[in-house]
């Protein structure tokens, strides 16, 4: 079946005047107003597109705002200074206002998956690799990913511009695929992640013609750059939803193809243990999202693949005789090589991921002054909130998670006391060594 004979027919656009829909221009930014407006004067057609209408349609705060037009990106650039076009796959504008950066796309065209003459087109194995030939704004609603996201806010009259029925699941709180779902998926296979993370930030269902061939298509995620898949990954466990991320992930298949050692653990005996464990740091990453507090892939990613790390090094302890410290780094050595063939990791974050693994048996020896000088340690509050998380599902014993609390609490007090910090206490007191005495000689000499 080719591409050409999936491809969904151009329906009747559905027109909501600005008395049957909520978005008000109050609720969005001036910057996209800005762009939309001098899109619109310059002749152009102009439409806020994608999550902005969706949010804003469900009450919610959108993100940032997408503008859609039949301006062609060279033509943006010329009405606004502040612009930069970027990409090879899909050429974008985008228009910075400080901080902010609207992004303005051409409408783009439907197309039979043949490659076209000047190369605007690239298509391999049904996966889009270039696209640039540019159509109208009926034709670009149904190159959209979803019903939900193919919704157009035209600003010449302030209206809903509906092409997909995307107003109707909206209300309804379903997830959809525009067109055959198999030739959408194979066609860019990280709308099965989309779908997911959609499904889980809206609360949604996601409609059984797409649900039921995404395990079937799971598959195409290896074909998906390493890179890539780490920015998808940060989405779907970093904007605050991450523990419905995870289950839908798991129930769609999709786990495997982001995390395979993990999950072979998780399908083994035992598996609520580990399965407890990364729902309650989830848990925790999405309460820090939500209050506004900073939080980092290198412990996200640590609490990931802890089961495997942890399954393996017990391996090793028993089948090659290595000490339980020895086990470790070979098991984080080992499992982090095998993860980063399926999901890139920067060193930035692996590093500082690795430091957390290997502090943990130093934090378990939590005695005498080399236990007080290891507060100082640059990775020991994420490695101590670590521990706290192993001692939740007992992987670790919560007397010495205790007990590391209480020495935080005895060096914050001593601190406020005045009291040299426990890591320097005995250097203070360490005595002096002699000076070398000199002789006859000039000086400066030494004997």
């Amino acid at each position: 079946m080719t591409e050409q004979q999936t491809q969904p027919e151009i329906p009747q656009s559905v027109i909501i005047p600005r008395s049957e829909h909520s978005i008000s221009r109050a609720g969005i930014s001036d910057n996209a107003l800005k762009v939309l407006y001098r899109l619109k004067n310059a002749g152009y057609q102009a439409y806020l597109v994608g999550g902005g209408v969706r949010d804003l349609s469900l009450g919610r705060e959108p993100k940032d705002f997408d503008v859609a037009t039949d301006a062609r990106p060279e033509d943006v650039k010329a009405l606004f200074r502040n612009c930069r076009l970027i990409g090879r796959r899909f050429r974008l504008a985008h228009v910075h206002f400080g901080r902010e950066i609207i992004e303005v796309a051409t409408f783009r065209a439907l197309h039979d998956g043949e490659t076209s003459d000047n190369g605007d087109v690239h298509i391999e194995d049904g996966r889009v690799l270039r696209d640039n030939v540019y159509g109208t704004v009926e034709e670009d609603a149904l190159r959209r990913d979803f019903t939900i996201n193919s919704l157009y806010y035209n600003i010449a009259d302030f209206s809903i511009v509906d092409f997909a029925d995307g107003m109707a699941d909206l209300r309804a709180g379903v997830l959809r695929l525009i067109g055959d779902p198999e030739a959408r998926l194979r066609e860019d296979a990280v709308r099965m992640l989309r779908a997911v993370r959609f499904a889980a930030k809206l609360g949604f269902r996601i409609h059984p013609e797409t649900g039921d061939r995404i395990p079937e298509m799971a598959s195409l995620l290896e074909l998906i750059p390493q890179a890539r898949l780490f920015d998808e990954v940060l989405k779907l466990f970093m904007s605050g939803h991450g523990v419905g991320s995870f289950e839908l992930l798991r129930r769609y298949g999709l786990f495997r193809y982001l995390f395979p050692e993990t999950d072979a653990v998780l399908e083994t005996d035992g598996h609520d243990t580990w399965i407890r464990f990364i729902s309650w740091a989830l848990e925790n990453t999405d309460n820090r999202v939500s209050e506004g507090k900073p939080v980092t892939p290198a412990f996200l990613f640590a609490a990931l693949l802890w089961p495997a790390v942890r399954v393996r090094s017990g391996r090793y302890a028993d089948e090659r005789g290595l000490t339980p410290v020895q086990a470790l780094q070979e098991a984080v050595s080992d499992v982090v090589d095998a993860q980063l063939s399926h999901v890139a990791l920067p060193k930035r974050f692996s590093i500082p991921m690795r430091e957390i693994f290997l502090l943990q048996p130093r934090l378990e020896r939590h005695g005498g002054r080399r236990a007080r000088r290891l507060l100082g340690h640059p990775r020991f509050r994420a490695a101590y909130d670590f521990l706290l998380l192993r001692a939740r599902v007992e992987d670790a014993e919560q007397a010495v998670a205790d007990t590391w609390t209480r020495l935080q609490e005895s060096a914050e007090s001593d601190d406020a006391g005045g009291r040299a910090p426990a890591a320097t206490e005995g250097a203070a007191r360490r005595p002096r060594g002699r000076r070398r005495r000199r002789s006859g000689g000039a000086p400066g000499q030494e004997s």
